[in-house]
Parts: C-alpha cells; sequence; structure tokens
C-alpha cells in the first residue's frame, strides 16, 4: 500500500492511496483460506473446496470485503502517522473508469483512491479568569408568592351564573361563540362554541377579553383582537381579526377561601407551609433562569473572544439541521421569508453564521472539557433519560428502550448535559457580578434563541 498526501489548505487534507493488485490478491486469498473451513458446498467435504473454486463462487464478494479493510488499514495509517485528529469521517473517491474499478476487484489492477478529509483546529484556549459577567438575579417577592397560590385558586374556583340581564365584570366567566375572520375571510381556528373566557385572565388574545366586558347574556358584538407577533401559528402572528361574537352566559366568580383546607388539598400540611414550598420552587426557577441567562452570556463572549478555522463539514451538518428545522416551521406555519421581511439567500447566510458560531464554540467547550477532565455520570445519564422519556407522556418505555438500544441516539442525549458541565466549569473560572433585577426583567428573553 502507498500512500501519498497531496493536499495540505486551512483544515482539509487530501491523499492518493495506491492498493497494489498483489496486496488485493493476498488479501483475498487470505480471507478464502479463511473461508474454506466455514463454507458447505455441495460435491466437496468440508475444508476441501479448492482455493479455484472458493474464488469462483466468492471471490466478488469476499473482494468487496477486501478493499473496505484495506480502505479502513488506510484510513488507520493516515492518522496515525500524521498525527491527525479527523473532525470527519474520511471520504473515499474511486476512480471514474469503472473498467479500473473491474479490474482491481478481481485483483488485476491496482486501485487509486483519493482519501479526503478535515482535520480538527488548533487553538490555544488561555485563561478564563479575564473575564467579567453579569449575572441577573431576583429575589421572591410576596407578590409573585400569592400570584401563584391565586393560580391553584383559579383552577379550583367555580362560578354561579350572573342575575338575567347582568352585565360581565372583569373577573367573570363568559360563555360564548365565535366566527373570527381577517380581512373578510375565515381562517382555521378562528371558530368555535361553548367557550368559557374568564375576563381579565390573559387567556385570549389582546382585545379579545377586554371586548366582552359589559356583555349581557343573549348579546351579539363584533371584537377585534390582535395575535402576538410571536404567535405559534406564524400565518396568523401580527395580524387583526374580526370576530362574531353571541354571548351565552355570564357568570361571577364564587369565593375560594385561602387557608389551610385549600393547603391540605395540595399535599401540604398548612398554609404556612405552602407558601415556604411555593418561595422554595420560585427560587429555584430563578436560579435556573439566572444560570441560563449567564450561560448565553458567557457563549456570547466566547463568540466573540475565539475565532479559530472550523471544519466545513461539520459547519455544513449544522446548518442543513438548522435550515431542515427552518423549513419544517415554514411548512407548518404557511409563512415564508417575505414574510419574515427577508430572503432565502440572506437567511441561509444569517443561518450559516449561526451554524459556524454553534461548531467553533462545540469544539471550544469540547477542548475545554478534555482538558479538565469533564465527565458525564451514569447517573446523570439516567436523569437526562427520565427526563427525556417523561416528554412522552404513555410512551415512556418505548423511549426508554430507544435510547438504550442506540448509541449514537444515546450521544445525543449526553451532548448537551456534557455541554452544560463544561459550561459550569468555566462559569467558575470567570468573574460573576450579580445583577440585581426584577422577576419579570429575569424571566424575559431578549436573547437570540438560535445561536444560543
Amino acid at each position: 500500500m502507498q500512500v501519498t498526501q497531496t493536499l495540505s489548505e486551512g483544515l482539509k487534507r487530501e491523499f492518493q492511496v495506491t492498493l497494489p493488485a498483489s496486496d488485493l490478491a493476498s488479501r483475498l486469498d487470505a480471507q478464502l483460506v479463511d473461508l474454506k473451513g466455514k463454507v458447505r458446498i455441495n460435491g466437496f467435504r468440508p475444508g476441501k473446496v479448492p482455493l479455484a473454486h472458493l474464488k469462483k463462487v466468492y471471490g466478488r464478494s469476499v473482494m468487496a470485503d477486501v478493499v473496505q479493510d484495506a480502505i479502513a488499514d488506510a484510513n488507520k495509517r493516515i492518522v496515525e502517522e500524521n498525527g491527525l485528529k479527523l473532525a470527519l469521517q474520511p471520504r473515499v473517491e474511486f476512480p471514474e473508469d469503472k473498467a479500473v474499478v473491474e479490474a482491481a476487484l478481481e485483483a488485476k489492477g491496482d486501485l487509486n483512491l483519493k482519501v479526503a478529509l478535515e482535520v480538527l483546529p488548533k487553538f490555544e484556549i488561555g485563561e478564563f479568569s479575564d473575564i467579567l459577567l453579569k449575572r441577573p438575579v431576583a429575589d421572591v417577592e410576596e407578590s409573585e408568592i400569592n400570584r401563584a397560590i391565586d393560580r391553584f385558586v383559579d383552577e379550583r374556583r367555580t362560578f354561579a351564573d350572573r342575575p338575567e340581564g347582568a352585565a360581565a365584570e372583569r373577573g367573570d366567566r363568559v360563555t360564548v361563540d365565535f366566527v373570527g375572520t381577517i380581512n373578510g375571510e375565515p381562517f382555521e381556528g378562528g371558530a368555535s362554541q361553548d367557550i368559557n373566557v374568564v375576563l381579565g385572565a390573559g387567556n385570549f388574545i389582546a382585545g379579545f377579553e377586554d371586548g366582552l366586558l359589559g356583555a349581557r347574556a343573549g348579546e351579539k358584538r363584533q371584537i377585534k383582537a390582535t395575535f402576538p407577533e410571536a404567535y405559534a401559528t406564524r400565518s396568523l402572528a401580527g395580524k387583526t381579526a374580526d370576530f362574531d361574537v353571541t354571548t351565552k352566559a355570564v357568570a361571577s366568580p364564587n369565593a375560594y377561601p385561602i387557608d389551610d383546607d385549600l393547603a391540605k388539598s395540595l399535599g401540604f400540611e398548612s398554609l404556612e407551609q405552602m407558601r415556604t414550598g411555593l418561595r422554595g420552587r420560585l427560587e429555584e426557577d430563578y436560579r435556573r433562569q439566572s444560570r441560563n441567562r449567564a450561560k448565553r452570556r458567557l457563549l456570547d463572549v466566547l463568540a466573540e473572544r475565539y475565532s479559530f478555522d472550523v471544519p466545513q463539514g461539520l459547519v455544513d451538518q449544522e446548518f442543513n439541521q438548522i435550515w431542515e428545522q427552518v423549513e419544517r416551521e415554514q411548512k407548518a406555519s404557511g409563512r415564508n421569508f417575505a414574510d419574515e421581511n427577508t430572503t432565502e439567500e440572506a437567511a441561509r447566510a444569517d443561518y450559516r453564521k449561526i451554524a459556524v458560531r454553534r461548531v467553533r464554540l462545540g469544539l471550544l467547550l469540547a477542548e475545554v472539557g478534555q482538558r479538565a477532565d469533564v465527565k458525564v455520570t451514569d447517573e446523570e445519564m439516567t436523569d437526562a433519560l427520565v427526563a427525556r422519556a417523561r416528554a412522552f407522556p404513555g410512551q415512556e418505555k418505548q423511549v426508554w428502550d430507544f435510547y438504550r438500544g442506540n448509541p449514537q441516539a444515546l450521544n445525543e442525549l449526553r451532548a448537551p448535559v456534557y455541554e452544560d458541565k463544561v459550561v459550569d466549569h468555566i462559569l467558575g473560572l470567570v468573574k460573576i457580578e450579580d445583577d440585581k433585577v426584577t422577576p419579570a426583567e429575569l424571566a424575559k428573553d431578549d436573547e437570540v434563541a438560535i445561536p444560543a
């Protein structure tokens, strides 16, 4: 076997590999000899099949394995002799002349192959101690605990019909039928019957609940309401709809005491213990939000600090995943690039930048994690797998079995766990100043989702 490097440009490497016909022939004979004692052919005693006959019957299929093994040996040699760290599996190109390939498969001619690959970049990590991050933090306010209790109460609250002719007030429950149109045209999901609307609860799009204030049973009215810009159905996002609404009933909320009985119905021993428990849950939620915001800010700093070359093969893989997600969302929403005030070309350029950022940060975190000997424990993997299974109620066992039987899927589940551990390692090395904010400011997601 002869291996010659023909290209070294950036992270790209190419090699010319020559597999001599004599080498292919000897490899083929060795495998046929091994096969000789295993096959059973009519007319021959076990182990006594002539090599020439075996070659006639199995030579073609065995030679395919011989070539694959030879290529694997060549790739291993390339990596070891050149001290390479591969970004992806090497790409092997066979000769375009089919006659040359056929001759090689019959061990009558040399086989010349081109092996193209990309290597991982080398870069300096440096220190992280000079990084200063402001981490938003918030204290749990009594009003937050009260709102949490109010939500529990609202889930259990009953309503009583108002007297005939009574006008709906904020907090009342109004039962309605409605038909919605946009520019005079009906839209999917725009009509429904016997829908209960609690005025002021904020469960419907802007303007709909306010439009029902003062409504009386039997009354018909038209309401204008606007879908939010971030509405899940993108074809409706930001649009104003006209709703023809018929009010069928108006009911006022019954009083619901906030006391120890309420707490006990929720699994607490007392109202005081419930408030303490809710405070603890909110504090944990705030810590999680604070950590996520700190992670985003750290990744932004790292993305600015490091600018080494990245393998285009990895970028292409990441970009394709992002683009497939974009296309799925467009198909589901019915929107296109014009609806987002952009073009496909501009969008592709933007998402490719995001792909480059993701790959570069991924390589950086992987290198930091390796040097810091960051490991994902079996317990952490079990926790991640349990969390994934719980995301599919009723299918937990199937999800569990799928990941347990699929190493690649399990590695994909391990990746974010590993990344978070490396991020936490770096956060332990940087300087962090807490920035006191309100709970509303902490919850506000003012970062771009995809790059993070």
